[in-house]
């Protein structure tokens, strides 16, 4: 029987999903926390069971070791033998990798030379990639990149208006990312429109603590928010999203040792967004909470974070010229019913009438009513299963 495990590893974290394959089934899922702290946890899903140990988990190879350990101890499998293909999720691609690859030594190489793109977790995912090659080392592994679906973008879309020669040399644009994501929830909502995905218009907003809108026509991407690096685009949990370049001189005038750049991007990677202005949590749920208590920072929090995501969807809109649905997938996108009411209720002029029966807590599909012009939908995104179904296909070349 064939089984591939998908792989989404963050810094002190790595996410897996073990699928039954080609039948897509989800035999097991898994979340490893506090890698390379004290008191890890490793915690595993399977036939309607929840497994939790705590234990000194120093790295990612170690970590591994408990996810296959696990697998055999509960009996999910029986042998390694059965594990064909392993599916990474990798954020950057940068130029080089405009698909999904089988990697070796060689690409694994590329992937961390790509870090300056994607620096909380591309050195995450090159971790995984080793510790599953040093376990696992005649298993087929696939690297599947957040940037691949972005790469149909035309240049008057990812190029940035600075000088020629910063692409020419750098490759300095418009990279994108949580493009499995866009991909999964496009391809779902043009099943719920009932039409062809090419004779569509669909704005996807993946908003989880990192959070990105894409506009897809056709089934393809031609713009998205998040730029050079996951940085870009909106407000986010910590990340600042898109700013004036002129900050930045402008702190390291008034404030000197903000001129070392790794303090610049701890600044708006890790102490800006809702975290930044609330100064109480990069949670939505906390956010909401403190908003409702009266927290005037938390309130403008909320506010700005919504003006953002409407601002991208309405330019989206010009983009597309048009719209036939949006869709918000992630966990604040999927969950949260104050920030979804709030973001449509600035979007009524383009035909979006919502249904408030429909648009509650752990709704999926269309929460809007009949006569509404553009549809809205609430997708669970799928990336684990977009990840399985490459490892399969390029097992199969």
């Amino acid at each position: 029987m064939s089984k591939t495990i998908s792989i989404n590893a963050g810094s002190s974290s790595l996410k897996w999903q073990l699928y039954k394959m080609p039948e897509e089934e989800v035999i097991a899922k898994g979340l490893i926390e506090r890698i390379g702290l004290e008191d890890g946890v490793s915690t595993v899903k399977f036939n309607g069971q929840t497994e939790t140990e705590t234990t000194d988990i120093p790295n990612h190879t170690i970590a591994v070791k408990i996810l296959l350990e696990d697998l055999l101890r509960l009996n999910i499998i029986t042998s390694y033998d059965e594990i064909t293909g392993v599916g990474h999720r990798v954020v950057a691609g940068g130029e080089i990798f405009k698909e999904s690859a089988l990697i070796g030594e060689k690409e694994i190489q590329e992937i961390e030379d790509l870090s300056p793109l994607a620096p909380l977790h591309n050195p995450a995912h090159v971790a995984a990639m080793r510790a599953f090659q040093e376990v696992l080392p005649e298993v087929t592994n696939v690297a599947v990149f957040d940037t691949a679906f972005h790469t149909t973008m035309p240049a008057v879309a990812y190029r940035y208006p600075i000088a020629n020669k910063y692409y020419d040399n750098y490759q300095v644009r418009k990279y994108g990312a949580h493009g499995t994501s866009h991909q999964y929830v496009a391809q779902e909502a043009a099943k719920l429109l009932g039409k062809p995905i090419e004779d569509t218009k669909i704005i996807t907003c993946h908003i989880g603590n990192g959070a990105s809108i894409t506009a897809v026509k056709g089934g393809k991407s031609v713009d998205t928010s998040m730029g050079l690096t996951p940085l870009g685009g909106i407000m986010m949990g910590t990340r600042s999203g898109d700013l004036d370049p002129a900050i930045i001189p402008f702190l390291i005038d008034r404030e000197p040792e903000l001129a070392d750049a790794e303090a610049i991007r701890n600044i708006f990677n890790r102490e800006s967004g809702l975290f930044g202005i609330s100064e109480k949590s990069s949670d939505m749920r906390d956010i909401i909470a403190g908003k409702e208590e009266g927290d005037a920072k938390c309130t403008l929090a909320f506010e700005m974070y919504v003006d953002r995501v409407k601002k991208y969807i309405g330019q989206y809109v010009a983009v597309l010229n048009g719209v036939d649905a949006i869709v918000f997938t992630a966990g604040v996108g999927e969950n949260s019913v104050p920030f979804r009411q709030a973001v449509l209720d600035g979007l009524t002029w383009f035909g979006i009438d919502v249904d408030p029966e429909k648009n509650v807590f752990g709704v999926e599909g269309d929460v809007t009513k009949p006569e509404s012009k553009v549809k809205v939908f609430v997708i669970p995104t799928d990336e684990e299963l977009v990840i399985a179904r490459d490892v399969e296909r390029l097992k199969t070349k």
